[in-house]
């Protein structure tokens, strides 16, 4: 079995693990400062939206340009009194798109950058955009996140339960807050194919939650008919039994979309795919990192709450301060699991708390002695 393979069992029995839920106070804060710096980048510079969405007009020039991008942005700058977005196609062509500008000024622009680049102003393409298209487009964007959003939390609600949905929606939110954020402070222009982008890492971070939350479900059945674990140890738990998928799918899943973004849209140059690759790129990481460190212990936040989930830490914690003043192990995993423990469980206490570990002590005096063979 490889390493990794060896890694994910023995998280998945709970033989090794790393306190998540203990250190959620870290991950939030984390998460707040990543938060508040893109609120900062969305406020202060905006979002370059692309002509879809405020209207304006793309030019396509002839094929085999031998202008730069960087000269064709300032022809195009210069003859329209706006910023432009230049591209270079494939066939050597150049696409160059200005935004706010109205049918009218479009032509002499035209005439103007066929002048500059010294081709035929018959060889240009113009293509126009009305804003009240661009209007409609990001309208039906946000009426379909809005959706996708009330879908999520009934969904949720009624496969789980009401708090997991909240932490599934606050996660979420998380998500589309950091990536559009992203979009601002790179200036990277949004299209059509950003929203789409959005809505599927969307679902993809929906799936890794989910994960968690059905092995959380799962394994708190009967938690209060126990009194060796807390609600947020059993979290931890299945945050540590599933890291191991989490992480695997995230960077599976990472690396064609690393290749679009960097070697199509950077190496190569193909600009057209950074619109979506961008926001998939973002989108998974912080979907990947919101499931592991924001979902799951604001979960165990809001339970932690219940009277019932109160009063089982209360006797999980004396219980654990009888047995240190006893001497006997008191690590989360392994507390006081004594003999008694395991007569007052009820038969299906297994399913609970998952595989048993005995602290190495029990096994002395029972079958083989621990010494060496004669």
């Amino acid at each position: 079995m490889s390493k990794l393979g060896n890694l994910g069992a023995r998280l998945h029995r709970g033989e090794v693990g790393y306190d998540f839920v203990g250190n959620r106070k870290i991950w939030y804060g984390i998460s707040i400062l990543i938060t508040i710096t893109a609120i900062l980048g969305l406020t202060v510079r905006g979002l370059n939206m692309g002509i879809e969405f405020q209207g304006g007009a793309a030019f396509t020039t002839p094929k085999g340009m031998s202008a730069s991008v960087s000269q064709a942005e300032k022809y195009a700058e210069d003859a329209s009194g706006h910023d432009a977005v230049v591209q270079k196609l494939g066939d050597g062509s150049l696409r160059i798109q200005i935004a706010g500008i109205d049918t009218d000024k479009s032509d002499s622009i035209k005439k103007q950058l066929s002048k500059d680049l010294n081709v035929d102003s018959e060889s240009i393409a113009a293509d126009l955009v009305g804003p009240s298209w661009g209007d409609q487009v990001a309208n039906k964007a946000w009426e379909g996140l809005a959706i996708f959003m009330v879908l999520v939390v009934i969904y949720l609600a009624i496969a789980f339960e009401w708090r997991m949905a909240l932490a599934a929606l606050v996660a979420l939110i998380h998500d589309i807050t950091i990536t559009i954020g992203i979009y601002a402070l790179v200036g990277f222009e949004v299209t059509p194919g950003t929203v789409i982008g959005l809505l599927t890492i969307l679902g993809y971070s929906l799936y890794d939650t989910v994960v968690v939350f059905d092995s959380l479900k799962e394994q708190t059945k009967g938690i209060t008919k126990q009194t060796r674990w807390t609600y947020s140890d059993i979290a931890n738990r299945s945050i540590n039994g599933t890291l191991v998928r989490s992480i695997n799918t995230t960077v599976v899943a990472l690396l064609p979309v690393g290749a679009l973004l960097f070697i199509g849209g950077g190496f190569l140059g193909a600009g057209v795919l950074n619109d979506i690759s961008l926001s998939l790129f973002v989108g998974l990481a912080a979907g990947a990192y919101s499931s592991i460190f924001i979902a799951t212990p604001l979960v165990a936040d809001l339970k932690e709450a219940e009277p019932q989930m109160k009063a089982l830490k209360k006797r999980v914690l004396a219980k654990r301060a009888q047995a240190a003043a006893q001497g006997e192990p008191v690590e989360p995993e392994v507390a006081a699991q004594t003999d008694d423990d395991y007569d007052d469980e009820p038969e299906d206490a297994a399913a609970v708390v998952g595989p048993r570990t005995q602290p190495a002590s029990r096994n002395r005096g029972r079958g083989r002695p621990s010494g060496k063979r004669r």
